[in-house]
């Protein structure tokens, strides 16, 4: 009997003990996750700085990795300054999202001054008409803004910006870029000269304030080597009217003459030649950015599994920058079992791979679908293209269009 009662109090207390674990507050949970993290960094890094850490969960909406992490770039004893900078950002329409997102970019906005140092930047964006939302939208996009003399930067930056870009809209795009953020003053006047160099030969100045605004690094280029592209590209046979001129320019500031010949190389090994490259280049200068890989993959798939020769992939090159896996591999899964299926002609065009999602399942699939039934599936994924048996038709071999039902 006193075993009996002995086990039962016994079994009491365990119980009792488990609902207290289970009792344990979530701020209680995240102080033991944090002391964790700290015990197991202490070994390696450091001592952390626990009440840094506490405050970016607490009040930034961290979470323990991340405010560890963040703990290295910022550290502070007491929260009364770092209270006064959320209470600037939300004076300035700052929600919670927000200020986590620029903190978590840039820890130490927690300790600027934000009398001297965040409101004069952020009064100075309010005055020249950018709206609470822009703001925001600078801040959290680049606030290292914050950081920088807003006599000797941020004033200047946005007074060049306005003479070329003129409207506070582009203005605002060019903000984001963290090339405006760490841009030396000196790189205005050369950004100035290579302007001049495309007014000079007719490039519209709104494709030159979208070049601006897009790729400032561009334009900021070394006067003579920009000139030199610039005279390469016209001898190419752009016209200095269109935008693929500058998308052009763009191309072949960004890649050495090493990689551009290369990418020219792996164009080769299918077969098309340095005319039918250059008319690809031509027509859309974003092929030559793409990868060897993805080249390569798409040109497996379209050559050897779809079957269309390479010279007719060259008329569409924007099929080097689409996805594989969610656009060209399902799109021309549907057009095959079409084609076999007789519903549609065969058609060197691969226009369908660049219309909407919509536009191309209503033409596509909505459109024959009780015709094939399967054809969402193929679609989808879910009946893949190795067991519907495709094979390339330069192998004269049939696919057996019976497997479309026995996948289902």
């Amino acid at each position: 009997m006193s075993t009996n009662f002995f086990c039962k109090r016994v079994v009491s207390v365990s119980l009792t003990n488990v609902g207290l674990m289970f009792e344990i507050s979530k701020t209680q949970m995240n102080f033991l996750r944090i002391a964790r993290l700290l015990i197991f960094r202490s070994f390696s890094s450091p001592i952390q700085h626990s009440f840094t850490v506490s405050y970016l969960i607490n009040s930034c909406g961290f979470s323990p990795e991340t405010a560890l992490s963040a703990s290295r770039k910022v550290h502070f004893e007491t929260p009364e300054r770092a209270d006064s900078v959320l209470a600037v950002l939300r004076d300035y329409g700052f929600t919670n999202t927000h200020i986590s997102k620029a903190v978590s970019k840039y820890p130490s906005l927690l300790t600027a001054h934000p009398e001297k140092t965040l409101k004069p930047k952020l009064e100075f964006f309010r005055s020249v008409g950018f709206s609470g939302p822009d703001i925001v939208s600078i801040v959290v996009s680049s606030p290292f803004i914050l950081k920088r003399s807003l006599e000797n930067h941020v004033i200047p930056s946005y007074n060049f910006l306005k003479s070329v870009v003129m409207v506070n809209e582009n203005i605002l795009r060019a903000f984001k870029n963290p090339f405006w953020i760490s841009c030396q003053n000196y790189l205005q006047n050369t950004i100035a000269l290579n302007i001049a160099t495309l007014e000079e030969i007719g490039v519209p100045m709104s494709n030159i304030r979208s070049l601006v605004t897009r790729q400032p690094d561009v334009v900021s280029r070394n006067r003579e080597k920009f000139s030199t592209t610039v005279k390469k590209i016209i001898e190419m046979g752009f016209n200095p009217l269109r935008l693929s001129f500058l998308k052009a320019v763009e191309v072949s500031c960004q890649l050495t003459e090493f990689t551009f010949e290369h990418k020219m190389e792996v164009y080769r090994r299918w077969g098309l030649t340095n005319d039918e490259i250059m008319s690809m280049f031509r027509l859309d200068p974003s092929c030559i950015r793409s990868s060897e890989k993805k080249i390569m993959s798409v040109m497996d798939f379209l050559v050897n599994k779809m079957g269309w020769e390479p010279a007719a992939i060259g008329r569409y090159p924007f099929v080097f920058y689409r996805s594989l896996e969610k656009n060209i591999i399902p799109r021309c899964s549907v057009r095959k079992v079409l084609q076999m299926k007789g519903l549609v002609k065969k058609d060197p065009c691969l226009g369908f791979l660049c219309k909407g999602e919509k536009d191309f399942l209503d033409k596509f699939v909505v459109k024959y679908q009780q015709d094939v039934p399967e054809l969402l599936n193929v679609y989808q994924g879910k009946i893949g293209i190795l067991e519907l048996g495709f094979v390339s038709e330069k192998g004269d071999k049939t696919v057996v269009a019976s497997q479309l039902h026995s996948s289902k």
